[in-house]
């Protein structure tokens, strides 16, 4: 829905037409500068004069003019634009029709009317608003992270639109209402998705930029495992990177690939895993995950330990079984050490 609105003597009349809305002007009028302001669209404008003259006038000749250009003079169109026609002329009314106006059509509108006592004249400036629209916007990007970003947005629009940003994965505005947004030293926190937005009183253009941030990779600490003989086991290593890092492992100083003895290296992501599938003795101890991309590296260890099931006897001796297979022994020579401790004041007596 679009509205004309027309200044007439001092009175405020809105227009607001379902089919085709038209800027009226009276001749009588004493006013010489009636402002209409009207919305560019697909739209019609009709500038007529309604029947005022005075008594006894005859009209004998009739003309619209557009910044000193006939647009009709009487019935002969002079104007080349196609949208503009006649709609009526009779004594009574002289009415023209605009269709798809544009801002090309902005400006002063000009009735002149030779009676037979006397010429009159009478005027219509249409002020065309045109809703806001982003005419130029930086491309996605892909910068490193401390690298300064500056991101353009610009709009045309009539009233002039306003211009404002907002990181569509965080809360609030940017500090910028400017058609530049200017990012020094950019974090991975300030990567996502820019929404560039441009308002005036007719309507509202948003558009959005990517931003992707590179950085270094982040190695989260390695948690040992431990892992009993014949079984199967898994050191899990995850990074934080962008672009997503590739995954080295390492035993000692020894690199590992896949097919190497019983172990097999996982990636999906993110996350690498190096997966055990039936340890053996020479397997446990130092593992390295090495996390690497363009910008660089990060490391983290485990340690792959042996887990002694417990087996009947162990069982069988309660909550006070020692594990290392020496219990019997640590038992005899514990009951011994007693008994010399006992005896130890008769011996001195003597």
């Amino acid at each position: 829905m679009y509205e004309a609105s027309v200044f007439v003597e001092n009175h405020f009349f809105f227009f607001s037409p379902s089919a085709s809305p038209r800027c009226s002007l009276h001749l009588f009028t004493l006013d010489p500068f009636i402002s209409c302001v009207i919305q560019a669209g697909e739209l019609q404008v009709y500038i007529w004069n309604p029947p005022r003259c005075a008594q006894g006038d005859v009209v004998t000749h009739t003309a619209w003019l557009n910044r000193s250009s006939i647009l009709y003079a009487g019935e002969d169109k002079w104007s080349v634009d196609p949208r503009v026609s006649l709609v009526t002329l009779n004594q009574e009314e002289f009415t023209i029709q605009i269709e798809n106006v544009d801002m090309t059509d902005e400006g002063q509108y000009v009735c002149a009317v030779q009676t037979s006592s006397r010429p009159r004249t009478t005027s219509v400036h249409i002020l065309v608003q045109v809703p806001p629209k982003i005419i130029n916007l930086s491309r996605d990007i892909v910068v490193n992270e401390g690298s300064n970003v500056t991101l353009m947005c610009q709009a045309n629009g009539k009233p002039e639109p306003s211009i404002s940003w907002k990181l569509i994965s965080s809360s609030g505005d940017l500090a910028s209402d400017d058609e530049y947004l200017e990012i020094p030293s950019i974090s991975r926190q300030r990567a996502g998705t820019y929404e560039c937005t441009a308002v005036n009183d007719i309507d509202t253009d948003v558009q959005t930029i990517d931003v992707t941030v590179n950085y270094a990779p982040t190695v989260s600490e390695g948690r040992d495992v431990g892992v009993t003989l014949g079984q199967r086991g898994v050191l899990e290593c995850e990074a934080d990177a962008v672009p997503e890092a590739d995954f080295e492992w390492y035993k000692d100083d020894r690199r590992i690939f896949n097919g190497f003895d019983s172990m097999e290296i996982v990636n999906s992501g993110s996350l690498s895993k190096l997966m055990f599938f039936n340890v053996s003795d020479s397997e446990y101890g130092n593992y390295t995950c090495v996390a690497i991309n363009k910008l660089g590296s990060s490391n983290t260890s485990f340690l792959l330990y042996v887990v002694i099931e417990p087996t009947s006897s162990t069982l069988l001796q309660g909550p006070r079984a020692v594990q290392d297979g020496s219990g019997g022994a640590m038992g005899v020579h514990s009951h011994t050490c007693l008994l010399f401790i006992v005896f130890l004041p008769f011996l001195l007596r003597f």
